[in-house]
């Protein structure tokens, strides 16, 4: 038996950078509820709740701070947050869990009905049963089966349904829809109501002449009783609150514009703020009980570091931003359709720290800007390559889609482009894409093919 002695290096890494880690990649909820924990966990940790109402002094202070360093408009918002409680203003705007929904809206209008018990009864089992576009998903005669009633009593019951607000609820199909609410319209538009109802397919590939020539109608009749349906609402259930509680996404960083630049804030007003226990730091000084003081000098430890884990967290965050915020101005300025290629190599490099870092920093975080939300993720672009011909910079997948949406948007509708035409012409202003992903993007957009774009005389 032969044994050998050898060297080597590992890598280890230690609890603290574990945790510095785990913290970084942290969303703003998740990082919350961490902190709660570690609070409730560690006797050492005290937090300063951002809406502690004992120390309201404490909390108009960091309000007022917050309102000095952003735009000043939200001095209005603050002086919604300071109305007495019993102003009209108080809770107007917000959103409680128990407000109004679909289920809720309707069913309250069903109770007003004089129905007879056993209709009323199966109008409240079809409310229940209307999905979240407030239509209904299942045949007649399954909803009767289910419900325990007859047919007949059902019919009644989708009939009283169907009569309700908002116009198309209780539909079982596009044109059962798009019908219901045109006969509330008064006059009715008999031409409109017969395209729903034989020539929705013809409609969505703007085949007016067609449709003039089987209605026997002037194709101006047409297309003005066209546009009337397009304005329609196929969801009407849309704009209602779900039943289940609806999850908001608070924003990590706020970019607040400028008329000659952009600054940067962290949107760490919900977040409480974390200190070490006076008392339990002088009874670490003044007790002589040796299991007591290795007890909270380990928590005390433990609190410094999760205390420096959040505030490294937060100046990772910032540099990922202002690097993001240097590099894709033109976004910030022009809105979407000017992002420039970017990878997490770049803001690694910018910053001077690890591609994974800059990874876990951007993980689930969120930007405010005056074009809207977006997770930072939304600005790691990547390049699809000049022209071949040309020296131009690279464009990136936001850049081409906007040019399409431009070039179909300017095509002529009675010969549409098709992919390959797109295709060659996106080539020839700097941004050479395949058919394949012309295709792609056509369908990201939501743009139809060239049939379905195409409008006939």
């Amino acid at each position: 038996m032969e044994l050998n002695l050898s060297q080597k290096q590992t890598q280890t890494l230690s609890p603290q950078m574990l945790q510095s880690m785990e913290i970084l990649q942290m969303g703003s909820q998740e990082l919350l509820e961490y902190i709660e924990e570690a609070v409730q966990e560690n006797p050492v940790l005290e937090s300063e709740e951002a809406y502690d109402k004992q120390d309201e002094f404490s909390v108009l202070r960091r309000k007022l701070e917050w309102l000095e360093s952003t735009d000043p408009q939200n001095r209005y918002y603050h002086q919604q947050d300071t109305e007495e409680e019993d102003s009209p203003l108080k809770n107007y705007g917000t959103v409680d869990d128990d407000d109004e929904n679909l289920y809720y809206y309707v069913l309250s209008q069903l109770r007003v009905l004089e129905l007879e018990p056993e209709v009323m009864e199966a109008g409240v089992f079809l409310v229940e049963s209307l999905n979240q576009n407030g239509w209904l998903d299942e045949p007649l005669e399954a909803l009767a089966a289910a419900c325990g009633c007859p047919e007949g009593v059902m019919e009644r019951a989708l009939e009283a349904v169907q009569s309700l607000e908002p116009a198309g609820v209780g539909a079982r199909s596009l044109a059962e829809c798009l019908r219901l609410q045109l006969v509330r319209r008064t006059p009715v538009n008999e031409l409109a109501v017969a395209i729903v109802e034989g020539y929705l397919d013809a409609l969505s590939k703007s085949r007016y002449g067609l449709i003039a020539r089987e209605l026997k109608a002037g194709q101006e009749e047409v297309r003005a009783a066209c546009e009337l349906i397009r304005s329609l609402n196929p969801r009407p259930g849309t704009g209602f609150a779900a039943r289940e509680n609806l999850t908001y996404i608070n924003p990590d960083i706020i970019v607040v514009s400028f008329p000659d630049h952009f600054e940067l804030l962290t949107n760490d007003y919900y977040f409480p703020t974390l200190n070490i226990s006076g008392y339990y730091t002088r009874l670490l000084q003044e007790s002589d009980d040796e299991q007591v003081k290795e007890y909270l000098t380990g928590k005390v430890r433990q609190a410094k570091w999760m205390v420096k884990a959040i505030e490294q967290r937060r100046s990772t965050l910032m540099a990922c931003a202002q690097c993001i915020l240097e590099l894709q101005e033109d976004f910030f300025r022009h809105g979407p359709g000017h992002l420039v290629p970017l990878s997490l190599a770049d803001v690694a490099g910018h910053i001077g720290v690890h591609e994974s870092t800059v990874s876990r920093a951007v993980k689930e975080k969120y930007i405010q800007c005056s074009m809207g939300v977006y997770p930072l993720s939304y600005f790691f672009s990547r390049s699809l390559g000049a022209a071949a011909s040309s020296g131009e910079e690279a464009s990136s997948p936001d850049a081409a889609k906007a040019l399409l949406k431009k070039l179909i948007a300017e095509e002529d509708k009675r010969r549409p482009l098709s992919d390959q035409k797109l295709c060659e012409q996106m080539a020839a202003q700097g941004c050479a894409i395949s058919r394949r992903t012309v295709a792609k993007y056509r369908d990201e957009l939501h743009i139809p093919s060239t049939a379905g774009r195409r409008q006939y005389e």
